[in-house]
């Protein structure tokens, strides 16, 4: 196993993870410049979930080589874990404690000090206008106010790169875009951003695009060289061609 040897986010080589007879990821091979939005794309059953459970030290590959935030993948993910933010497609906060103690909570596990959790927690409840509604239960807010409070609470701890899978699912479009306007935030900020989603709109957003098909990426680059590439108008299109060929031509929507 070599060193990352740059300053990369993100770095894998020939990544791969099988499962018995089945190869969930097949090889796969890109990297993420710091502070980049990178939006991981493909349809369900692809092999993102299982490349981020990697990246993130969740899972060792099969074979392959990846570093993140210049760890390696296989020595090192206790350090990963370290560096990285995580907010999983299903809300990760709890609904039984309030705003407050759910961020003191995170707070803590992140190892922060009394004052840098007091610190952030007015940061975050005054950013986004919570305040006052920082006693209740997470359990009481609506879904767009709980996804905005999950993000924040993942940048809690400043991570070097934070990983977002399907984060603004079931929310309404002014509350994806003010959610992308936190994301657009943090990776001004210096904070890179791994992002995954089906709806195709935001992935225009993303500086860089890959999108994954039977476990391998079918395709890589900046929303417009995809789109110039594929003689395409939009990201949906692309998407169709090479995840449903069969309907490419006919307009049917991305699923």
């Amino acid at each position: 196993m070599t060193s990352s040897g740059d300053d990369r986010a993100i770095r894998t080589n020939g990544l791969t993870r099988t499962f018995g007879a089945f190869t969930a990821v097949d090889h796969i091979t890109f990297d993420v410049k710091p502070g980049e939005v990178f939006g991981f794309l493909g349809a369900n059953g692809a092999g993102k979930t299982t490349a981020i459970r990697m990246l993130t030290g969740l899972l060792t590959p099969s074979s392959g080589e990846a570093w993140v935030a210049g760890h390696d993948v296989y020595r090192e993910s206790e350090l990963i874990k370290r560096d990285i933010g995580y907010m999983s497609q299903r809300f990760s906060l709890y609904d039984d404690l309030t705003v407050r103690e759910n961020i003191r909570l995170y707070g803590g596990i992140y190892d922060l000090t009394r004052d840098q959790i007091r610190d952030r927690t007015e940061r975050i409840l005054s950013r986004l206008g919570l305040s006052d509604t920082a006693h209740d239960a997470v359990g009481a807010l609506p879904l767009g106010w709980k996804q905005k409070l999950a993000l924040s609470v993942a940048l809690l701890h400043e991570p070097r790169i934070v990983f977002l899978d399907e984060p603004t699912s079931g929310v309404d479009p002014i509350t994806r875009r003010q959610f992308w306007e936190l994301i657009y935030e943090a990776a001004h900020a210096g904070t890179t951003v791994l992002v995954t989603t089906h709806y195709m709109d935001e992935a225009e957003y993303c500086d860089r695009i890959s999108i994954m098909v039977a476990g391998r990426i079918a395709a890589l680059g900046s929303p417009a060289e995809l789109k110039r590439d594929a003689g395409a108008s939009s990201i949906d299109e692309v998407f169709v061609r090479l995840v449903r060929p069969e309907l490419a031509g006919g307009g049917g929507p991305a699923q």
